[in-house]
């Protein structure tokens, strides 16, 4: 810090590490060496756009307007800071700049009409919005921005005409979340207007469809109690801030590396800067922080959220899920209660709650409050899937199969083909030797849906690798690990098929990665093991199909699969398989005769005793009579006799535990 080199590079390495405070402290200090480097003023500018304090970047903006690299960003600001003051001719001149991409042209454009919108010259502001026609995926966007320009105008037939196309034609180019924007601007235009039937119209058909996206349920029920809704777009200002929150929602749907990240950030703050007040906006960063890993700095944005605000109650949920992020379990679980109480009928806040639960490894809690929604809820209906799908979990976690299996198949007959209930479901039946043909075809059909998802590969590949189809475990492995290379979970199961296939320098190599990624504890000590003395040998069985015939397979030493669930506790609803299966016995037809269990005075008897039949395993039979499948070792305790696991037949009368 001492020196040039030593605040640059530490400057360097904040900014990597997504540390903006600190790199910017970094780039003033790197400065104060050399307070004319433009490279340094460039970095600076940046990261304090990328931190939301456009008012401190003013001075380097100003000095930066003639740099060839940093021209058209330093003109943007200074543009963002003329709308702020509502000096239009001056953010036109600002933005009288070369766009360097399809994407600069499109927000600069649309900001310079909105420039002449505030001057008054409305009909010059729809000629360069006109002219946004290529590529052709500016076309939502322009009729976007045509429609909110001719509702803030006060052309009531022309915004209403306009919004009608963009709705009937806009929802395939869009992200549902866009979409659902485009559908609040048009609702609250026309409630403003006195259209509250069509306004409720609108909402309910959007929300009827699956796009139930918030603020769109309450802005619904406001505008069924007969609420007039204020147009979202009240000056010049808040329309320039509708283009940057549109391409920020898109960039933010797709994912992105670190280039993608910086000007999400940028164009956010662009945004809130133009309308300080919108929640929009605020969501998206706190969603933004939320992917990072700060999840304190999300709930900073969320509480900026006011109670007013349609987006309150989405805010107090995530609130919630990232005070679980951060281990304040307690908190999380308090604040999410409250939430709860305040509406038992929202199904968003039984399945934020229970996230914090399955956290926590809680699973018995999550199991009741689930048991608690559905009562509440009443007949299944579509949007309940994910309820039925985390009960099932919560159940297949609790070793009580039974209760576990028919929340997947109802969750499946809401919404069928989902990928997540398919991988579950699918997996959870190989995983217990039972359906095996039908759980294959299930994780099939997930990977068909999903296929640039590593884990639902990984559970593919994990699947053979459990039938003994080594090769084909190691081709989908592959794949999986290069979808997921940062997971120590899928690099083990890896090593593992490695080894089974004979490459075991390959597999020495893949456990060693997989400890570098940092393992929890328990598959830690089960891959120093293997480094050590590398799997068993194992020996041929039989392990019975779903149609009762017999496919040859390998026993396999099962780890302890943990997959991250969608919202980084959290995030996003859908939680990942998750196995933690014992080894399992299977059945052999053709084992030696074994005679019936007696009773205990020798005699036979019906009382604790199950004939067994076609196709089933100790391990099938104690999830089916006993609940859990790892009780076929109480069953073979009382039956000494079956010195042989496998050497189960139909119609063998077998002493059953209570």
């Amino acid at each position: 810090m001492h020196s040039f080199s030593g605040a640059y590079l530490a400057a360097r390495v904040a900014e990597t590490d997504n540390d903006l405070d600190s790199a910017i402290a970094y780039y003033k200090r790197a400065l104060s060496f050399d307070a004319d480097n433009a490279m340094l003023q460039r970095r600076l500018l940046r990261a304090l756009i990328a931190n939301g304090e456009l008012t401190e970047s003013l001075p380097y903006a100003k000095a930066l307007t003639d740099d060839e690299e940093a021209s058209r960003l330093a003109r943007l600001v200074l543009a963002i800071d003329a709308f702020r003051h509502n000096d239009y001719p001056g953010a036109e001149n600002w933005l009288a700049v070369d766009a360097d991409s399809d994407l600069d042209r499109l927000i600069i454009e649309t900001m310079r009409a909105w420039a002449k919108i505030g001057e008054k010259d409305f009909e010059n502001g729809q000629k360069i919005l006109d002219g946004l026609n290529r590529p052709e995926w500016f076309t939502p966007f322009r009729d976007y921005q045509l429609a909110i320009a001719y509702a803030y105008e006060g052309q009531n037939k022309k915004a209403t005409e306009a919004f009608e196309r963009l709705i009937g034609g806009a929802q395939a180019a869009m992200s549902a979340e866009t979409f659902a924007r485009v559908v609040e601007a048009y609702a609250t235009f026309l409630s403003s207007i006195g259209e509250n039937d069509k306004a409720l119209a609108i909402l309910t058909d959007t929300i009827e469809a699956g796009l139930g996206i918030s603020p769109l349920p309450v802005l619904r029920d406001r505008v069924a109690g007969g609420e007039k809704l204020e147009f979202i777009i009240d000056s010049p200002s808040a329309g320039a801030s509708e283009v940057l929150l549109a391409v920020a929602t898109e960039l933010a749907s797709g994912g992105g590396d670190t280039f993608v990240q910086l000007y999400l950030h940028l164009y956010l703050h662009y945004g809130l800067a133009l309308k300080p007040n919108s929640d929009p906006i605020l969501v998206q960063l706190a969603r933004v922080a939320e992917r990072l890993q700060q999840p304190q700095k999300a709930i900073d944005y969320y509480q900026k959220i006011p109670s007013s605000s349609p987006w309150a109650r989405f805010a107090e949920f995530q609130i919630g899920l990232n005070l679980a992020d951060m281990k304040r379990y307690d908190e999380a679980v308090s604040h999410l209660k409250s939430v709860l109480e305040e509406d038992p009928s929202d199904i968003r806040a039984y399945l934020s709650l229970g996230r914090v639960y399955t956290a926590q490894e809680d699973f018995k809690s999550a199991a009741e409050l689930y048991d608690e929604a559905v009562e509440v809820l009443g007949p299944p209906q579509p949007q309940h899937w994910n309820i039925y799908y985390q009960r099932g979990i919560a159940y297949e976690r609790l070793k009580q199969w039974p209760k576990a299996e028919p929340n997947f198949k109802e969750a499946l007959k809401l919404y069928p083909d989902h990928p997540q209930v398919l991988n579950y479901l699918g997996y959870s039946w190989i995983d217990m030797n039972m359906n095996l043909e039908e759980g294959m075809r299930l994780i099939k059909r997930a990977v068909e849906l999903r296929p640039s998802d590593g884990y639902i590969v990984d559970s593919l590949g994990w699947a053979y690798y459990k039938l003994g189809d080594y090769d084909k475990a190691v081709e989908n492995l592959e794949r999986a690990v290069s979808l997921q290379p940062e997971d120590p979970v899928l690099n083990d199961h890896l090593g593992d098929a490695y080894w089974r296939t004979g490459r075991k320098l390959e597999a020495l190599y893949q456990w060693s990665h997989a400890l570098s990624l940092e393992p929890d504890e328990d598959l830690k000590k089960k891959v120093e093991e293997k480094l050590e003395k590398g799997l068993p040998e194992e020996e041929p069985k039989k392990m019975a199909n779903a149609a009762g015939t017999a496919a040859s397979v390998m026993n396999d030493v099962s780890e302890t699969a943990t997959r991250p669930n969608a919202s980084g506790t959290g995030n996003s609803g859908d939680s990942e398989r998750s196995s933690s299966q014992p080894d399992q016995p299977g059945p052999d037809g053709k084992g030696d005769k074994v005679e019936p269990a007696k009773d205990r005075d020798g005699a036979e008897g019906d009382a604790n005793f199950y004939t067994v039949k076609a196709g089933q395993t100790l391990w099938s039979i104690a999830v089916e009579q006993l609940g859990d499948g790892e009780r076929f070792r109480e069953i073979l305790r009382l039956n000494p006799q079956l010195r042989n696991p496998n050497a189960i037949y139909p119609g063998l009368r077998l002493r059953m535990p209570e």
